[in-house]
């Protein structure tokens, strides 16, 4: 069964983001910021990031990821304005900045680290400590259990539900899934305080591509739903993925030695 496309999936957290960055770019007084990308992979966010007149760094673990992101900034028309470079969060200050960056990129992250609070600390490290903005996105439990249940997979939905970890089973190919308030709490340990909490792919990845398809109009107002679902807290928690907008509070030195 198809899913509805990728762009319907990420609306959610590339809306929010961007009017993030309008609003640190005015609270700065600097047109141009400073972007960290941590595990960025091709640079689905990157190069929207980048087009708006930012410079971005992308880390990331994978140089076949970094070299399909060279190439598509190259297409976009921004390389001058995006940096990849391999590493990872655990070692993220061997190839960026401590403290020089106005906005921190976490997405995906969080799941697949050995030690969570670790690795968002270095990143929360790598806002400047007058002020900046962390975006995280992670992996929802909610959305992993209701996905399993109405495919069918009671048990494996039980398990994911009641496991630490939120994983259904050993063949579950994600390491580590959150709760809204584990997530937040994770983000608000960094020392940062959090903006907003939104739940992303709340439907998307239940409805079949086939209907949205079909029906007219039927994308747009998928859409509609999904922006207004994502701000309640009662759909954030069955969400396939939550994202997390936090902030450096004034007097506050972000993040923790990495």
């Amino acid at each position: 069964m198809s899913r509805p496309s990728a762009t319907l999936r990420t609306a959610v957290v590339w809306d929010v983001l961007r009017g993030a960055l309008d609003q640190r770019a005015e609270l700065s007084g600097r047109t141009e910021l400073d972007v960290l990308d941590t595990g960025g992979g091709t640079g689905n966010f990157a190069v929207p990031v980048a087009r708006l007149g930012h410079r971005v760094t992308v880390v990331d673990p994978s140089p076949n990821a970094l070299f399909a992101l060279e190439r598509r900034v190259a297409e976009a028309g921004v390389a001058e304005r995006v940096r990849g470079v391999q590493g990872d969060v655990r070692g993220l200050f061997d190839v960026a900045e401590r403290g020089g960056y106005d906005v921190v990129l976490c997405h995906g992250v969080l799941e697949y680290v050995d030690d969570p609070a670790e690795g968002l600390g270095n990143t929360v490290a790598a806002l400047r400590p007058e002020g900046g903005t962390l975006s995280v996105l992670a992996s929802g439990l909610g959305g992993a259990v209701l996905a399993r249940a109405l495919a069918g997979h009671f048990t494996e939905a039980r398990h994911a539900l009641t496991s630490p970890g939120g994983r259904w089973g050993e063949s579950d190919p994600m390491p580590r899934r959150f709760t809204p308030e584990q997530l937040t709490a994770l983000v608000t340990g960094t020392g940062l305080e959090v903006i907003s909490v939104h739940g992303v792919r709340v439907f998307a990845d239940l409805v079949p591509g086939a209907l949205v398809d079909t029906e007219p109009d039927a994308l747009e107002a998928l859409a509609r739903l999904e922006a207004t679902a994502a701000e309640l807290p009662d759909f954030q928690s069955v969400a396939s993925q939550l994202h997390v907008l936090a902030e450096v509070p004034p007097g506050v030195a972000p993040g923790t030695p990495g």
